[in-house]
């Protein structure tokens, strides 16, 4: 199934394995059960990306995947059930751009934009950026459209620094 323009986005990263769900890909695949559980409902996944880690590329790589959903809530519900399933996978928020068992990022809801501070900032302010993020996005939504810029995912890729290193997991 492809999503849509107007699909609520939200990327998938981890980098450290759990005790209770293993590696960082079956982390993911736990995160989306326990998305399901939360009345936020999966429509369109992406394959299994990995990219190093930043700030520090000598930390573990990150296995990252972008799913489109469905769900009843608001965004500013939607972004706190996000963190709450972030908190039961163990993620530590003390430390900015830290390595983590789950990172779950609101990349867009639909055509909605939003500038913070008391809401999320939609669109997410540095998906344009991220190879981990739009290629994984072009898989599941080749037609979106970046809400403010109105460059398509296909545009924002060609503009990626030639040096970024994503690409499809594998487990060898």
């Amino acid at each position: 199934m492809t999503a849509t323009e107007k699909s609520i986005l939200i990327a998938l990263g981890s980098n450290l394995s759990h005790p209770d769900w293993g590696a960082p890909p079956l982390i993911l695949a736990a995160a989306i059960n326990f998305l399901e559980k939360a009345e936020i409902y999966t429509r369109a996944r992406s394959s299994i990306w990995s990219s190093a880690a930043w700030p520090d590329p000598r930390d573990p790589r990150y296995a990252n995947a972008v799913i489109a959903v469905e769900t009843p809530l608001p965004s500013d519900q939607l972004l706190d059930r996000l963190h709450a399933i972030e908190a039961a996978f163990g993620r530590d928020r003390s430390a900015v751009n830290a390595p983590r068992t789950l990172d779950l990022d609101l990349l867009a809801y639909g055509r909605e934009v939003r500038a913070g501070p008391r809401a999320p900032i939609l669109p997410h302010p540095r998906l344009q950026e991220r190879g981990f993020v739009l290629r994984p996005l072009a898989e599941i939504c080749p037609s979106w459209r970046h809400p403010v810029s109105g460059q398509g995912v296909a545009a924002l890729l060609a503009a990626l620094d030639p040096a970024d290193d994503c690409r499809l997991w594998s487990a060898a």
